[in-house]
């Protein structure tokens, strides 16, 4: 449940209407702008209402004297322990003690599925990431987008979007042409060729090695002293499909697997291309003109060309945009144009795709298109992602001696893990840059927000095997647990600890909302913050652990308390597709 809508429904569907049956409002208000949410400052309660001040000019009335008939119903509810009028006219309000404790029960029966909404509503999604040409193997440039749109997938997913996880890659272009042309050097040398140093243009990297071989054992000397135009098409192919096995095995390393890959050549040879275009020209979007020359840009021999435009201005962007070069072939946008049609006729709604931040101007061109093309249904937003800088304690890393360019996907894993990969990616917004220190990722500290957080989920599962030991009669499931006299939680960390545990639900919507899954990083560690002050605390203070021998009551709820803990840990850390672990080693 999210508290702070369920607080929404009672103003709108309880209070408002008892208001108007007793002829102290109009009917037919409007509460379009109403919220409910966390007050600025914590002193002034759990939850600020800015109903009064939405309503007083319909109702006719002074926000103040709106306030105060709202705050008299609240009065009369028994999950509010105070109730306040405050500045202008906001009700702020102070849950009582056994609202909170019925959350702990709530997040007990839900388990790690707590959190999960339907704001998505089954909006047909697609969230495009990593999308790596197949040149090479994942390297730590492709990583961080790679998490982070595996992370935003796994959380639209959570919140009730349905959503297709799709890889897109170029195998039309150039690069692809020097892949296929490296692999018939290595191709070579497998069947015992001198091949002398890799030519520069084409791709250095021990990993085509591997491609190489394959070929020779599935062709043979098939291809040896034959014409270029005879062994490129069928190599490229074939280089092609290796490289995308061998970047899908990289991306099981870390947990990620797509649900679709589209390539452009197969765009432009199905006519998707062709269609996009015609569309566009159908609608009366086509025309042949001229544009101005590059803003900020001396151009002396620059004039203008006649070129066949886009009218993307139309749709809110700054310039039309040219679909066909001088010499009449496609501009670069175009291949992306019928991608993003493609996916449209494939029903998605919302499609987000995760870039570097190198495409910085990607949105602007490819929104419009996706307007024009869906007549306004569909909708476009692109998570740009900043650049990862690998450091081993404090020292630069830049070689690798499989790709021969940057670190990759896999020496990445295999130094630190999977799951502490993923979840310190996730702990910097997409656009900041992010400093990834092998030995800090490992670190055993409270700096290492990794540790730091998983160390808060084995701690929980410590607590609750170390209390199956101590009192083997007690019951440890969580539906028992569930029916705890939680009334016992009265210690003002237990309490703020609840408060915390209530507010995932809230934040999972807002994170998606905002497709920002790096909102969850933020709250898991404030999460264990709290839970090993709370531990510090019964440290200090023996009335106040977690198993008292001597109280099974107590300990009933606190079990439980420590058993929602888990529970929401791990229901985060399932969103960024990180194990929780059970035990520190």
């Amino acid at each position: 449940m999210n508290l702070f809508n369920h607080f929404r429904d009672k103003i709108e569907q309880g209070i408002l209407p008892a208001l108007v049956a007793e002829g102290k409002l109009p009917a037919g208000l409007i509460t379009k702008g109403l919220t409910v949410e966390p007050p600025r400052d914590a002193k002034h309660g759990d939850i600020s209402a800015n109903a009064a001040l939405v309503l007083a000019k319909q109702a006719n009335m002074k926000p103040r004297d709106l306030a105060e008939l709202l705050a008299e119903k609240f009065r009369a509810d028994p999950d509010v322990a105070k109730v306040e009028v405050a500045g202008p006219g906001f009700v702020n309000l102070t849950l009582a003690d056994a609202f909170w404790h019925e959350r702990v029960r709530e997040i007990l029966r839900a388990g790690p599925n707590y959190g999960d909404c339907n704001i998505g509503g089954g909006r047909n999604t697609n969230v495009e990431y990593v999308s790596a040409n197949p040149t090479g193997p994942m390297h730590v440039g492709h990583v961080r987008g790679a998490v982070i749109g595996d992370a935003l997938a796994n959380l639209l997913a959570k919140a009730g979007f349905a959503v297709t996880r799709e890889y897109y890659f170029n195998d039309a272009g150039g690069q692809v042409d020097a892949l296929a042309r490296t692999t018939f050097l290595r191709y070579r040398e497998a069947l015992g060729d001198n091949i002398g140093e890799i030519p520069d243009g084409l791709y250095p990297g021990e990993y085509l090695k591997d491609v190489g071989e394959a070929l020779a054992q599935r062709d043979g000397r098939k291809w040896l002293g034959r014409p270029d135009a005879e062994w490129l098409g069928p190599i490229r192919d074939f280089a092609v499909d290796f490289m995308i096995k061998m970047i899908a095995g990289d991306l099981e390393l870390i947990g990620i697997k797509h649900d679709v890959f589209t390539n452009e050549r197969e765009l432009i040879e199905n006519g998707t291309l062709d269609a996009a275009f015609r569309i566009l020209d159908q609608k009366g979007l086509i025309y042949v003109g001229t544009l101005p020359p590059p803003k900020g840009k001396v151009m002396e021999d620059w004039a203008p060309v006649p070129l066949t435009l886009f009218r993307s201005s139309q749709f809110g962007d700054s310039t039309d945009r040219p679909l066909k070069k001088r010499d009449g072939g496609w501009a670069y946008i175009m291949p992306d144009i019928a991608y993003h049609y493609d996916k449209i006729r494939r029903g998605f709604t919302l499609m987000i795709n995760v870039l570097g931040t190198d495409h910085a101007g990607y949105l602007d061109r490819m929104r419009p298109a996706v307007a024009a093309l869906s007549d306004g249904k569909a909708h476009l937003d692109v998570v740009f992602n900043g650049i990862v800088k690998v450091f081993l304690k404090g020292e630069p890393v830049k070689l690798s001696k499989r790709s021969g360019n940057l670190i990759t996907l896999r020496e990445m894993v295999e130094e630190v893990g999977a799951g502490a990969v993923r979840f310190f990616i996730l702990t910097r917004a997409p656009e900041a840059a992010l400093d990834f220190d092998f030995a800090k990722v490992v670190e055993q500290s409270r700096d290492n927000p990794v540790f730091y957080v998983q160390y808060a989920h084995a701690r929980a599962r410590s607590v609750l095997r170390l209390a199956g030991n101590m009192l083997p009669g007690l019951s440890l499931d969580p539906a028992a647990l569930a029916a705890a006299p939680l009334q016992h939680l009265t210690d003002s960390m237990e309490l703020a600890l609840i408060r915390h545990l209530a507010g995932w639900p809230r934040l999972v919507e807002a994170a998606a909302e905002a497709h920002e899954p790096h909102r969850i990083a933020f709250y898991l560690q404030e999460l264990a913050s709290i839970f090993h002050g709370l531990w510090n605390k019964g440290k200090d203070d023996t009335s106040l652990r977690f198993i008292l021998s001597d109280s099974p009551e107590v300990t009933s709820a606190r079990l439980a308390l420590v058993q929602a803990v888990a529970f929401v840990v791990a229901s985060g850390l399932n969103v960024f597709g990180v194990t929780p672990v059970e035990e520190m080693r």
